[in-house]
């Protein structure tokens, strides 16, 4: 890079948010949920969704490549194929769990596509920014990573907007591409249900139904190495 366009690089401050600030980024972060079934009626409007997806866009990439793209889905129709491919891909899972979580499994509520006003496909374009995209010459993955990048940056703006997200995960690929006409370059990402809630669940509503709990930090945490803990 030319001495001319670093001289035009612009900065910003880069200290610390106020009190205020901060506390409401952790609070975003820590009361974030994946949303089932508290979707109320109420339309989100247009320049809230823009917002949201603006979030999104402004997602680290690999490359600056921004590989994603946003599919939004309104349509009663394609909701009901999408909600069919995962009525099929569920029953599968769920035969695919013990004896003795299969029950509790048949109970919870994975999806809310029929129940959210909005659904949203973020999709990954595998060949966006060419053939040899500065940060995946050696880990091609990372085009996905920062796909998903982009779809946390649209959650935890969600939720500062009063807006549930739910991520909606058991589909063969396969037939979202069928339903959303996807070319063979893109990759479904995250089906996405958006709508407003008055209510979010205190804790994970998985944990809240006794299938999994949140792991201890310290246990998670290694020194310069795999399996070595401090001290």
């Amino acid at each position: 890079m030319s001495d001319a366009v670093f001289a035009e690089t612009q900065l910003q401050p880069a200290g610390p948010f106020a009190p205020d600030e901060r506390a409401a980024v952790y609070r975003a972060i820590h009361s974030r949920r994946d949303v089932r079934s508290q979707f109320t009626n109420r339309p989100i409007d247009e320049l809230t969704l823009r917002r949201l997806l603006m979030a999104a866009h402004h997602a680290p990439s690999v490359g600056l490549s921004q590989p994603w793209n946003f599919i939004l889905i309104r349509s009663a129709a394609v909701k009901a194929r999408a909600q069919a491919a995962f009525a099929r891909a569920n029953d599968e899972a769920c035969a695919m769990f013990p004896d003795t979580t299969r029950p509790l499994y048949s109970t919870l509520k994975l999806e809310g596509i029929l129940q959210a006003p909005v659904s949203l496909c973020i999709t990954c374009d595998h060949t966006r920014g060419g053939p040899v995209v500065l940060g995946r010459t050696h880990q091609p993955e990372m085009d996905l990573f920062s796909t998903v990048c982009a779809v946390q940056n649209l959650w935890l703006a969600a939720r500062a907007e009063g807006i549930g997200v739910g991520w909606v995960s058991i589909f063969h690929r396969e037939d979202l591409r069928a339903i959303l006409g996807l070319p063979d370059h893109v990759s479904p990402v995250a089906w996405l249900c958006l709508g407003h809630v008055d209510e979010l669940h205190t804790e994970p509503e998985l944990q809240a139904k006794g299938w999994a709990r949140r792991l201890p930090l310290d246990d998670l945490i290694y020194h310069e190495g795999w399996g070595q803990h401090a001290g």
